[in-house]
């Protein structure tokens, strides 16, 4: 079981082989404009990409991992593998020892307190932490000294590399958070939107769904970095406008998530300000069908939970038609050109993970009739939608507001349509909708449709953790302040026994076997998922800024504290 652990990938060497660095703040400052805004900056507290994204800056895990796939430390000294001793010989429990001298970025020592705090945190089942399976099966997180942090699970744990690794698992500041756990996680919003953290930025200001102000952390373990003395994140608009400010208009540094069709990528190249950069991971944009009814005409409380099964969608047959009158290779083409591929998988890669599932490339229009005249739903009044005992087949299908998903939208609308299904369309801001507000009817998370669409990816090669989170304990619910990575309320005692025996298995080809399982049980055996497209992510930055090396396994900020100005 032997770890590569390079502080850097090649193409990361390569670029800041050239570098000529700056002293810490002599930049200026740098401009990021994300499409979709940022609400909070705990993501502990929020599923969505720029939450995580943004307070990536401020907050740190224990290990990254670099553009090769290769875990990286971050606050670690090393590390820790059986070679090593990190891991212990029975592989229950792994050790992680705290670089020395490491300091919040109010001045105070980062201490082991921290990491035991932050894992009780996201432990406790009424704080409604979103990355609740990073932590799943540990059985407990103990401060051996000041700078050593031993995580114990409950069974062996042949990939240990879950809890305090990457950017879904930092760790907190006991001191900030403490007054914070359980049902007041949410409430705290200062800790919240302005974490004290190690990274080489920390926040000033914040409006929520808008702007993000922050400032070179003067206490980073690296005296010479950042090379910017602020930043400034700037959400809303859409994915066009963002790259436009970078690539025409040159107003801003770098533009995340430019989900932009070809043609305008061409066009905006052009310009000559700027480029666009791609890395492929394991992005998928899909389709998630609600198990559950959204009706509003349910009490508050009881729509999308488990006590009112979906109408409509419980059925396979219909979610399974949905699925086959799809043509992905068209969605590809309209929305990505090569910046995506049609794909039947959640889990698209690396290869040796991804299962040999293509049968949904293909369009079936006919295939996806004939499964609905089965299930019995028959167009009985001429009208051109299908009926069953006097119900409509009436869908409300939801996503962000973004170009390309509206094209998608209305593509998949018209062959819906074909089917006989009456499609109801929804369009929401994409600050709101991935925000993770308890409050709101229009997050993700809530689920208050029949099927939404946007693009989720495993953040590390091993795809065990992601996919855990379709276990029936993770569904969102008013209990767990609509929190959790179950979006569909996907429950299957079959599925979590598998991902139960996938924990426990050392073998690499048995992992991958069983992965591959897993990814089928949700999407080709039930159609509880339908994969669109595998993304890769794609995003602009300026010809003045050095320093950029996208990573599809981490945040694509992940070594921002290099980011420098072209002179």
């Amino acid at each position: 079981m032997r770890l590569k652990t390079a502080l850097l990938g090649a193409a990361a060497s390569m670029v800041l082989a050239g570098a000529a660095f700056a002293d810490r703040g002599t930049d200026g400052e740098l401009k990021l404009t994300f499409p979709q805004a940022v609400s909070i900056m705990n993501p502990y507290l929020s599923g969505g990409t720029k939450d995580i994204w943004a307070s990536s800056m401020v907050v740190e895990p224990m290990a990254g991992i670099d553009p090769q796939g290769n875990l990286i430390p971050k606050l670690a000294v090393e590390i820790p593998t059986l070679e090593n001793g990190g891991i212990s010989a029975d592989m229950t429990s792994i050790t992680w020892k705290l670089k020395p001298g490491l300091l919040w970025s109010d001045g105070t020592p980062v201490t082991a307190d921290d990491a035991v705090f932050t894992a009780a945190y996201c432990m406790d089942p009424a704080g409604g932490c979103s990355q609740a399976t990073k932590y799943e099966g540990v059985k407990s997180v103990e401060a051996v000294d000041a700078s050593t942090v031993k995580v114990t699970f409950e069974a062996p744990k042949p990939n240990p590399y879950t809890a305090f690794v990457g950017a879904l698992s930092p760790i907190l500041q006991k001191k900030q958070f403490e007054a914070c756990t359980g049902a007041a996680a949410p409430t705290c919003t200062d800790a919240n939107n302005m974490p004290i953290g190690t990274g080489p930025f920390m926040v000033t200001a914040m409006t929520i769904n808008d702007t993000v102000a922050l400032a070179a952390n003067p206490n980073y373990r690296d005296a010479a970095l950042p090379a910017f003395a602020t930043a400034v994140i700037k959400g809303g608009g859409d994915a066009e406008g963002s790259a436009r400010a970078v690539m025409e208009t040159g107003e801003f540094d770098y533009a995340w998530n430019t989900q932009i069709p070809p043609d305008s990528q061409a066009a905006m190249t052009a310009a000559g300000k700027g480029q666009f950069v791609v890395a492929f991971g394991t992005l998928v944009e899909r389709l998630e069908m609600n198990t559950t009814d959204p009706s509003p005409d349910l009490p508050e409380g009881e729509r999308s939970t488990a006590k009112h099964p979906h109408p409509i969608l419980s059925d396979i047959k219909v979610r399974t038609a949905l699925s086959k009158a799809i043509d992905r290779s068209i969605l590809v083409e309209v929305g990505y050109g090569a910046g995506g591929k049609p794909t039947c998988n959640v889990i698209p890669g690396p290869d040796a993970w991804a299962s040999d599932n293509t049968g949904c490339i293909a369009q079936d229009m006919e295939g996806a009739k004939a499964l609905l005249d089965e299930a019995g739903w028959k167009d009985s009044d001429g009208d051109g939608i299908r009926d069953k005992d006097g119900k409509k087949l009436h869908i409300l299908y939801q996503t962000t507001v973004n170009p390309i998903r509206q094209d998608f939208q209305a593509l998949i609308k018209d062959w819906w349509t074909e089917l006989g299904v009456e499609v109801e369309l929804k369009a929401i801001d994409p600050g709101v909708f991935f925000g993770g507000d308890p409050g709101s009817p229009d997050t993700f998370q809530k689920f208050y449709a029949d099927v939404e669409m946007y693009a989720n990816n495993s953040d590390t090669p091993d795809p065990e953790v992601y996919l855990g989170q379709y276990q029936c304990k993770n569904a969102p619910t008013p209990e767990s302040q609509w929190q959790g990575e179950n979006i569909n309320r996907f429950c299957d005692p079959a599925y979590d026994a598998m991902i139960a025996e996938l924990a426990g298995t050392t073998d690499i080809a048995k992992r991958q076997e069983l992965a591959k399982k897993l990814n089928d049980m949700v999407t080709k055996d039930s159609m509880i998922v339908v994969p669109l497209v595998h993304r890769g992510t794609l995003s602009a930055h300026s010809n003045t800024l050095g320093g950029v090396v996208m990573n599809a396994w981490d945040t694509e900020l992940w070594n921002i504290a290099d980011w420098y100005r072209v002179k």
